[in-house]
């Protein structure tokens, strides 16, 4: 490196300003008002690049959020103060690029003369004198020699060259603290970095750049994948043409039997052939769009990643490229997308053109214009539902309600329990995140667990008598109500409170969250009138959605931000669902699809969006039992409902009349109903026959009572 005579030495330390992102001197420099870290403003934009469809900036140091406005990263506020201590070193170096234009003195002998090559064996540069040396000497023979001329042209690059320790001058920082995240000489790891995980330094950085590496290849196979499908997408289209052709010569053949007083019947058909396709074209352009986004995204990420000088990373640089190496590695494992375009063929192709009958005279109908909701699959559950939430796009997990886990199911109706958490833990609501972590209700907190099962953390409510009900945004922050006119917004960890939204419209029941920020509340059956309301995280609400005739609302939202509300008829069975758009915090609808007659059991309900052209709905409790083989399921049914109840109340008591004799200890019937009510700690108190040798039921818990 360079050197200066100390009158000539800068005040600040190049270390001091140097951005996290690209290890350069700062240009531009840029600050995230949540965290206060500073960033080159180029280097957030690139950043950007990556988070198009977030609505806010997630800091590479700390994690911490800060909201977008309209502009973005031209938005954010310049750290004047930083870019005047930048400017200085500059102005005093020589410029930003100083240390490559400036000349490196000899690093292998005490002259301190100018540098003229540098020998990759020795690892140091030389001057005219060494380089002689070097050229005659015959212990030098064999070593490799770069002109310096090469190296502050980039046309060679020489890799890391050891730094020299500022505490103890003659030795090379060599050794890496992965504790400490520094580099350090070895004096220094024996002083000051005892039990400390240590590493040679040019292991670290072999490490660092195999893992590099292996993004750039794969960022590369991701890139040729997404190509191939967007080309893919394209000839899907040239289907979807064909076909839509195909209606309109239908159509213009009828026409031309039928007349000319049918013009106007042959343009509404041509105007919903030409919705038709607007709407085909609409979803292979958001396939398309996708893809492209996640290219930009792939490419501006690795471009932050593949730096040149990974083996300067340590500190905030380092940590700043551990989690973008960690978002790009979940970007690279994200599926593609092979099926939907061929899916939008075959819904265009399967329409056909109708002809009318000769009494008519009108040409025909489009057939399959209308809307229509068809269930494909009606799975019965083992206990009470409690929550609902997507596990992947073609099926839900549920949490049961006592001690009964969590299932998955998916559309075929398969059905297999959730392994990675205990079998009876008890969940009351449950929600997956993009790294499969788990956050499940457990009553007045939620636990959040692993994909391997083990606890993360866990969020600590205030017990207002109500469980917690559970739900996430986009962007992976944990959404929390509790039957309360608030909505708790929590940082992806649990850790951080982030909102509180006041929802002073209704007591929110169930809650979802859009690609935009905004929250999607329901009262569902907990209110008198239930309502749908979309809030902003300052508690603007738009105008409610108002149940007809006193039907509970349950609502959802997919992927594009569309929101999904079904009206339940219990008494009727049936279940109608709209399709919104939200207009700014308003919901105007869309579709009513066709009423579903359904079977419908008592309780709460939930409806799930797995993907644009997939819904699943839930409800609560099964129907009574309709014979009495029946029996012990609704018993057990009760029995959870009482440990659910115990929660926040003790002295629970359960009377009945079962007529079944327990003073027999060998009947099955009383062996059965004593060990269900032992293992959910109750205790049968009539001791004596009441009546021809039966007894009554009066129940209630062997815990004692906090008050």
């Amino acid at each position: 490196m360079a050197e200066k005579t100390e009158k000539e030495k800068p005040t600040s330390s190049s270390e001091n300003l140097t951005c996290p992102l690209c290890l350069e001197i700062f240009d531009e420099a840029t600050i995230l008002t949540s965290c206060g870290h500073t960033f080159c403003r180029k280097c957030l934009k690139n950043y950007d690049l990556s988070h198009q469809d977030l609505d806010h900036m997630i800091c590479p140091l700390c994690r911490e959020i800060t909201k977008l406005s309209a502009n973005r990263v031209d938005d954010f506020l310049t750290n004047v103060t930083v870019n005047g201590l930048a400017d200085n070193y500059n102005v005093m170096c020589g410029g930003v690029n100083a240390v490559l234009e400036m000349r490196s003195k000899c690093t292998a002998c005490k002259l301190q003369k100018d540098a003229v090559s540098f020998c990759c064996t020795c690892n140091n540069y030389i001057c005219d004198k060494c380089l002689e040396c070097h050229q005659n000497l015959k212990v030098f023979e064999g070593h490799e020699i770069l002109p310096i001329e090469d190296i502050i042209n980039g046309k060679v690059s020489i890799g890391h060259l050891s730094e020299k320790c500022c505490i103890h001058k003659q030795e090379n920082k060599e050794m890496f603290c992965k504790d400490c995240k520094v580099h350090a000489c070895f004096k220094c790891v024996i002083v000051g970095h005892q039990n400390h995980h240590i590493e040679n330094q040019a292991d670290f950085e072999q490490k660092l750049r195999l893992k590099v590496n292996d993004l750039v290849q794969r960022c590369a196979a991701k890139k040729t994948e997404l190509e191939k499908n967007i080309q893919n997408v394209e000839v899907q289209r040239h289907e979807v043409y064909t076909a839509v052709q195909k209606l309109l010569d239908d159509v213009s053949q009828a026409y031309s039997i039928k007349a000319k007083e049918l013009e106007e019947n042959q343009q509404s058909l041509i105007e919903q052939i030409n919705a038709v396709k607007r709407s085909f074209e609409d979803d292979l352009n958001v396939l398309k769009s996708k893809d492209r986004q996640k290219i930009k995204s792939i490419c501006s990420s690795i471009t932050l990643v593949a730096n040149d000088r990974l083996g300067r990373l340590e500190t905030d640089s380092l940590s700043a490229h551990t989690f973008l190496c960690e978002e790009l590695d979940a970007m690279l494992k994200e599926a593609t997308d092979h099926t939907s375009a061929a899916a939008i063929t075959k819904k265009a192709q399967e329409k056909k053109f109708k002809l009318a009958d000769d009494t008519r005279l009108d040409l025909g109908s489009i057939a399959g214009s209308d809307p229509k909701l068809q269930v494909i699959q009606c799975v019965d559950l083992r206990g009470w539902m409690y929550g609902m939430t997507q596990y992947s796009d073609d099926s839900v997990a549920i949490g049961y309600g006592g001690t009964h886990g969590i299932d998955i199911i998916d559309s075929a109706g398969k059905k297999e329990q959730y392994a990675n958490i205990p079998s009876n833990m008890q969940c009351y609501d449950l929600v997956f995140q993009q790294d499969r972590s788990l956050c499940i209700s457990t009553g007045s907190k939620a636990e959040i667990y692993s994909p391997n099962g083990s606890r993360k953390s866990t969020v600590h409510m205030k017990n207002n008598g109500y469980v917690l009900k559970l739900n996430r945004s986009p962007s992976d922050e944990i959404l929390i109500v509790s039957y309360e006119k608030k909505v708790y917004i929590y940082d992806p960890t649990g850790s951080t409170l982030k909102h509180t939204v006041p929802t002073r419209h209704n007591v929110t029941s169930q809650v979802s969250g859009t690609r935009s920020g905004l929250i999607v509340t329901s009262s569902c059956n907990h209110t008198n009138q239930s309502v749908v309301t979309v809030y902003d995280r300052d508690g603007n609400a738009g105008k409610s959605l108002q149940a007809q005739d006193g039907l509970p609302l349950y609502a959802a939202v997919d992927e594009q931000d569309r929101v999904y509300v079904a009206s339940v008829d219990r008494k009727n069975g049936n279940v109608v669902i709209r399709l919104y758009d939200l207009d700014d915090l308003n919901l105007k609808e869309r579709v009513e699809f066709n009423a579903l007659n359904l079977t419908l059991g008592w309780g709460w309900c939930y409806l799930v969006s797995l993907s644009p052209d997939m819904l699943a709905f839930a409800c609560k409790f099964k129907l009574p039992p309709s014979n009495l083989s029946d029996f012990w399921d609704r018993l057990q049914d009760h029995i959870d409902q009482i440990q659910v109840s115990s929660l926040n109340h003790r002295g629970i008591i359960l009377t009945g009349d079962f007529n079944i004799d327990v003073t027999d200890p060998d009947a099955p019937d009383a062996v059965r109903l004593l060990s269900m009510l032992e293992a959910a700690d109750l205790s049968q108190e009539v001791k004596s026959v009441t009546r021809q040798s039966t007894l009554d039921v009066y129940l209630r818990s062997t815990s004692p009572a906090p008050y």
